[in-house]
């Protein structure tokens, strides 16, 4: 009987993460992604990737905006609140549902500013962060259930005042669970921070 974790894998590969915001048409699973399967099965390790899911999110600005792959995402006119207003971890506020995109679009801009007030711009070039399509992750191949991915990671850029982070999630099926007394604990999702720069 396949596990919560290996099911749920197989979903998101053929149906894609719940987007934070509406999708449009052409992030349809089936919109223009390389040729072959995405879930690694019997993939040689250390896992890679050839799609991705989009996130960005802003905290701590007066105003934020992140254009990646012609979406926007943030808002232009308003604030946006620090990590800590939402008294929620930051693990639990990032997520990622724009997708899959094939690897890799232009890089993403972001224009934004600062809690201070101070304009800014950059340009933050994932495919050159992602440039050897490694699949971030914290288990080791003995402990993960083949297939152990949907192949198709998510990718979070964080705005938080002056700094801009770059992370990494994939869901991880294990093949037994992390705590012994919670049986759907079968699987890793941890947030990798790949890249930070401070403007």
């Amino acid at each position: 009987m396949r596990s919560i974790a290996t099911s749920a894998l197989i979903s998101v590969a053929t149906t894609g993460c719940h987007a934070t915001m509406a999708q449009s048409s052409s992030d349809s699973p089936s919109s223009a992604l390389p040729e072959g399967h995405y879930t690694n099965v019997g993939a040689e390790w250390p896992l890679k990737f050839r799609a991705h899911y989009f996130g960005a999110h802003c905290f701590d600005t007066q105003s934020c905006e992140i254009l990646y792959r012609g979406f926007r995402h943030g808002t232009e006119d308003r604030p946006s609140p620090s990590v800590e207003s939402y008294g929620r971890p930051l693990e639990k506020l990032l997520s990622a549902g724009r997708g899959p995109i094939p690897n890799f679009p232009p890089p993403a801009r972001v224009t934004w500013r600062s809690k201070d007030g101070t304009p800014l711009e950059a340009e933050i070039d994932i495919g050159e962060i992602f440039r050897d399509e490694l699949i971030r992750h914290q288990v080791a191949r003995e402990d993960a259930l083949d297939p152990a991915t949907s192949g198709t990671p998510r990718i979070i850029v964080e705005v938080n005042d002056r700094t801009i982070n770059v992370y990494m999630r994939d869901m991880i099926a294990l093949k037994k669970p992390q705590f012994p007394d919670r049986p759907h604990s079968d699987f890793r999702d941890d947030l990798i921070k790949v890249f930070s720069r401070t403007y």
